[in-house]
């Protein structure tokens, strides 16, 4: 856990922000455990309508790709059972497009930096991408292929 969440979510929610929490998962743990873990986190927050939940997977923590696909999927369900919301996969495009495969039902998040905001193709099953990473310094640097009500329409009611 980010110790300063808090502190983020706030002021991101003072200045009226599209805003989201993710979490990085380890597939050699168990997808409900985390889910779960990361849903009292991100429900001790004032929730706002619009806030954003997403998955970033960017290690296989040495299964097989049908293994942290599997976990992936029950990861999404599992969160968006529990909130109504379906959220976002977020992860590199090379590894989305080795292990995302069956995933294209949650909006992608894609990080490929070094192509120009917003030019980037989409991997795997995906046919459009929903926010694209393309810079990662000085921080990261994201564009969305939506709208601020459109995106903030994906997160909570």
């Amino acid at each position: 856990m980010d110790a300063s969440f808090a502190r983020h979510w706030a002021d991101l929610g003072a200045k009226g922000k599209v805003r989201g929490a993710y979490h990085y998962g380890h597939p050699s743990n168990d997808p409900i455990a985390e889910a779960d873990h990361f849903l009292s986190v991100v429900d001790r927050q004032p929730a706002a309508k619009g806030d954003l939940l997403a998955l970033d997977l960017e290690t296989a923590d040495g299964r097989s790709v049908t293994e942290v696909n599997a976990w992936a999927r029950k990861w999404l369900a599992h969160v968006q059972a529990r909130t109504g919301v379906t959220p976002l996969f977020y992860s590199g495009w090379n590894f989305a497009d080795e292990y995302g495969h069956g995933l294209q039902g949650y909006p992608l998040w894609v990080a490929r930096c070094g192509v120009g905001p917003g030019q980037v193709n989409a991997p795997a099953d995906w046919q459009t991408w929903t926010i694209h990473q393309y810079a990662d310094a000085p921080v990261d640097q994201n564009v969305s292929a939506l709208t601020p009500v459109q995106l903030k329409a994906l997160g909570r009611g």
